[in-house]
């Protein structure tokens, strides 16, 4: 096949492709300048990190001697990028669509500036997770090791940031933020969940905790929960309705737990055992528990042995 033949054959897939992008397809976005930046919003994230943790992750870009300037650059440099992230993501809620551009940059510096006002309390409610988890964790060695290499917090102090502005209706960057937690840590959290003080999650990957899920005050849980709507085959029908349980104050939830289903209250005090399947609500001071569970052995000889696993209060799984 000739030089001229393959230059064709190029030419026709490329322009076959480009006539495609304006079928009117959901996927398609011609102007890519007018959609939040993933990119950007990670680097929010990241700087929101040195700015929740002053001293424990460091930006080498700057090259400063006195920290607090260096850190007073980091909060300027923040709220610059999320103002800008901010006015982009306006353009995607039914509510802002009639807004003119002047109203959208006075709407984005609004809420900027009240997230801002609100960063002592997220590390308030951050402190809190902190001390929980090395209480909780008889295997955290530290503080520091905690912040600098445990994924619970990583995605709890994600979700923290995420929250105040899904409280602000603030459409796009609250999942987007979120998401890239939830790809570096494998934890899903919702920003729209509610989560009071002293969350502690244990191991983390595998929980999923859903958008209208409410949880209270000293909460455990570890690997692979959900905390998840019981259906959701009426699609946007259920947005805005409570799907997700309510998990009352001082509840440990072991591994492999699922609770479902928005009426789905789990008492305070209570502990769920590792494996169970919750839909109905739980009262307070309970402790549930898989019973009998079989285990199952084959031997070479194709001989098979069956016997029950006891699963008494101690049998919930710990790792």
């Amino acid at each position: 096949m000739g030089d001229l033949v393959k230059e064709a054959e190029i030419n026709k897939i490329v322009k076959d492709i480009l006539a495609d992008f304006e079928g009117g397809k959901n996927i398609d976005e011609i102007k890519i300048f007018n959609n939040p930046d993933r990119l950007e919003v990670r680097q929010l994230v990241d700087n929101m990190f040195r700015i929740i943790f002053p001293g424990y992750f460091r930006d080498k870009t700057y090259k400063i001697y006195n920290p607090h300037y260096s850190f007073g650059v980091n909060i300027e440099d923040a709220f610059y990028h999320l103002n800008k992230q901010v006015k982009l993501a306006l353009d995607f809620s039914k509510e802002n669509a009639d807004m003119t551009e002047e109203e959208k940059t006075e709407e984005s510096y609004r809420i900027c500036t009240s997230f801002f006002s609100k960063v002592p309390k997220i590390r308030e409610y951050i402190e809190t997770d902190l001390i929980a988890t090395l209480d909780g964790d008889p295997a955290a060695g530290c503080f520091e090791e905690i912040i600098l290499a445990y994924p619970g917090l990583i995605a709890i102090t994600v979700y923290r940031i995420a929250h105040e502005l899904y409280l602000e209706k603030v459409p796009i960057l609250p999942r987007l933020m979120t998401e890239y937690a939830h790809s570096q840590t494998g934890i899903d959290i919702h920003p729209g969940a509610t989560i009071d003080k002293y969350f502690f999650i244990d191991h983390g990957t595998g929980i999923v905790i859903g958008e209208t899920s409410i949880i209270g005050k000293d909460v455990k849980i570890y690997q692979g929960v959900t905390i998840g709507a019981l259906s959701t085959r009426g699609g946007q029908k259920l947005s805005g309705k409570k799907r997700h349980p309510t998990i009352c104050d001082h509840v440990t939830i072991y591994a492999g737990a699922s609770i479902l289903g928005g009426d789905t209250v789990i008492g305070e005090n209570t502990v769920i055992g590792g494996n169970t399947f919750i839909t109905k609500s739980i009262a307070p001071n309970t402790r549930v528990s898989m019973k009998n569970i079989e285990m199952e052995y084959r031997t070479a000889g194709n001989k098979i042995k069956t016997e029950e696993v006891p699963q008494g209060d101690e049998w919930y799984y710990i790792i």
